[in-house]
């Protein structure tokens, strides 16, 4: 039996999906296009706002919240019978694209957003794609320091509380990307994931649990976070 997915409205989820097998999901640039209009047909015909997303050669991270339970979920199965279908019709194969369903991890948006964000938008630098998040195309970071309109993304309120004008926030963020994130903050993100928990301070995740009346915290088994694999999988 599935466990249900944490969800809460309005609080963001940091969403990933990986290809089966970890096998390509995306060949060519024509297939990054098709994956982002899907996402941003589906986003809106959901009333779900994006607020951060990367796509990277075998997997994507989205960063997203919607006022109404379940709509996320919604969004990813239109996303999916969309783009899955595009791409087997051409590239002639059949199955499955995606291995299992998605991931998610409710996050706190007081303290934890931002390094959610930087750590989606730093995605292709760990994979060493790029050597700065800007330099790669797929991805928010452009929309998020000005630098070319997106009209899928929608910041969130805590990035736009770095400034009071869109280039103290641009300037303010792209600082912050500069700084990598420390192995506590990488561990804390995939580990939170990796367990579908959510990411916070005590005081938010007790507030999840006594809404959802379950566990939410990271049980700490001792297995170790594998590392990043030579398509630049990272969870």
């Amino acid at each position: 039996m599935r466990r249900r997915r944490l969800e809460l409205p309005g609080i963001p989820l940091h969403i990933t999906q990986r290809g089966v097998n970890r096998g390509a999901t995306f060949i060519d640039e024509d297939d990054h296009l098709a994956y982002f209009e899907a996402l941003q047909i589906a986003a809106m015909a959901q009333g779900v706002a994006v607020h951060g997303w990367v796509l990277m050669g075998n997997h994507v991270h989205l960063l997203a919240s919607a006022e109404e339970a379940g709509a996320v979920s919604r969004m990813m199965q239109a996303i999916g019978r969309r783009y899955v279908r595009a791409f087997n019709a051409k590239y002639a194969r059949t199955g499955t694209l995606w291995e299992g369903r998605f991931r998610s991890c409710l996050v706190d948006s007081e303290r934890y957003l931002l390094t959610c964000l930087r750590y989606i938008e730093l995605n292709p630098v760990r994979a060493g794609l790029v050597a700065l998040p800007w330099d790669y195309r797929w991805s928010s970071v452009h929309a998020h320091l000005g630098l070319r309109p997106c009209p899928l993304s929608r910041p969130h309120p805590v990035y736009a509380g770095l400034g009071a004008d869109a280039a103290t926030r641009a300037a303010r963020y792209r600082e912050l990307l500069l700084e990598p994130l420390d192995d506590e903050h990488l561990s804390a993100v995939r580990e939170h994931m990796r367990q579908e928990r959510a990411l916070g301070s005590p005081r938010f995740q007790a507030m999840v649990e006594k809404t959802l009346r379950r566990p939410v915290g990271v049980r700490h088994a001792g297995r170790p976070v594998p590392p990043p694999d030579s398509n630049g999988y990272v969870l």
